[in-house]
């Protein structure tokens, strides 16, 4: 299985982060993964092909938002939220508390 590239938190650059979340399925993925620690990349259901929701997951790993790991066949996905609120604070937070109320 190959490697997946995550950037360390001291590369995560705000213009990455804010394209990341600026795609509707994309903020509900966050929204959902900010409920719980870990979730598999298969439990995520969204209205697009499974190809775009590869895409969205890799946007949102390559932003620094998520951590994709492998376990077995399966890769789960959490967020990065130690890193995110280190390098921009307060920002994950009020994304994720503004999509709850939209």
């Amino acid at each position: 299985m190959r490697t997946l590239h995550h950037p360390r938190a001291e590369e995560l650059r705000l213009p990455d982060v804010l394209h990341a979340l600026s795609d509707p399925v994309r903020l509900e993925i966050v929204r959902l993964l900010a409920d719980e620690e870990e979730r598999p990349c298969s439990a995520v259901e969204a209205k697009v092909a499974k190809s775009t929701l590869s895409h969205h997951f890799k946007v949102l790993r390559e932003a620094g938002i998520t951590h994709t790991r492998a376990n077995g066949t399966h890769r789960l996905m959490s967020l990065r939220k130690a890193d995110l609120d280190e390098r921009f604070p307060g920002l994950l937070s009020s994304v994720i508390d503004a999509v709850k109320v939209a």
